[in-house]
């Protein structure tokens, strides 16, 4: 699964396969929950990649239900669908971003939570720690803020002459008030000076960009946040209209017109989300499993956008890229 999975803002909406359709395959059919933000993808963009998980053995329809709850860009909906799957008894909620899992966490202590994605599980306050879980938590942590620094490394040097650069956040996210302090510090390591433009809605990007004029930023970082995924195509499109360069969160954002990422595999996590699903299925504990953490990183530049904003790129990162979009 990839960012296309976030797309739209659209009103909350569920998916499920219907029980009768389920029903008629033999055995035991198990129930998962899926919870997020963002809008319900089009059928092609499944938010759950079922691939790792048929390789396991469970199949959407026939052993396998998945309840799908999409809150759009209305984080405070969050708690509410949460509070559904413990009415429905959904046997795992699945989780992603770390405002889904704490929304998760706050509904249940005894449904196993399997985050597809959180930035600090220890710091956010959902596990005891990454090798000892304890309680109902476990999953996927995709290492924000080690990833920050290495993407505001390669931005330097794409930019070595940007020390303005702002950021938006987006302040319903519990995980940026946890990091906040950890990337002020990654910045000034490097001789930036961040200034930070919250946005909680998409209806408050264009004022985002007024405060980056405002302000005279010379780079724009835009996080892995739902909001941002959703309301990519939009805020690279303007972006590259206002001849802001972009350091984004994943290849998706690139793809739309972004200068460059540093971000983790979305093929590894899906196929260790998809473990840590078929371990709890067949009875293992969430807090018996250990959080995983990216183990294989990937350097996007999208070579269009470069030209488009008149600048050069180093011979060594083009060497270092695993992909350049032309």
């Amino acid at each position: 699964m990839n960012r296309r999975t976030f797309i739209g803002t659209a009103a909350a909406t569920l998916v499920a396969v219907p029980l009768a359709a389920v029903a008629q395959h033999s055995g035991k059919i198990r129930r998962i929950g899926l919870l997020m933000l963002g809008g319900p993808p089009t059928q092609a963009e499944l938010p759950l990649d079922l691939g790792p998980l048929r390789n396991l053995g469970w199949i959407e329809g026939q052993n396998l239900v998945i309840e799908r709850r999409y809150a759009g860009d209305r984080a405070e909906l969050l708690q509410r669908f949460a509070a559904e799957f413990v009415q429905l008894k959904v046997e795992i909620i699945v989780t992603a971003g770390t405002d889904a899992t704490v929304a998760a966490k706050e509904a249940t202590t005894q449904i196993p939570i399997v985050m597809y994605s959180a930035g600090d599980p220890v710091g956010a306050g959902l596990v005891a720690s990454l090798s000892r879980p304890g309680g109902n938590v476990t999953g996927f942590s995709i290492l924000s803020t080690v990833l920050r620094v290495k993407g505001l490394e390669v931005l330097h040097d794409l930019l070595p002459g940007a020390q303005r650069v702002g950021e938006f956040v987006n302040p319903t996210n519990p995980f940026f008030r946890v990091a906040r302090k950890e990337y002020e510090d990654a910045y000034r390591s490097l001789g930036m000076q961040p200034f930070f433009v919250e946005v909680a809605t998409a209806g408050e990007l264009e004022n985002g960009f007024s405060e980056l004029a405002r302000r005279q930023a010379q780079a724009l970082v835009v996080p892995g946040d739902n909001l941002f995924e959703a309301n990519s195509s939009w805020i690279m499109r303007t972006a590259l209209d206002r001849a802001l360069p972009t350091a984004v969160a994943d290849r998706d954002m690139v793809e739309d017109g972004g200068l460059v990422s540093y971000t983790y595999s979305a093929a590894e996590r899906e196929r260790r989300v998809a473990y840590f699903i078929d371990k709890v299925l067949r009875g293992a504990k969430p807090a018996d499993l250990p959080i995983e953490q990216p183990t294989k990183f990937e350097l996007v530049i999208n070579l269009k956008t470069a030209k488009a904003l008149g600048l050069a790129i180093p011979q060594s990162l083009l060497l270092r890229a695993d992909e350049v979009i032309q």
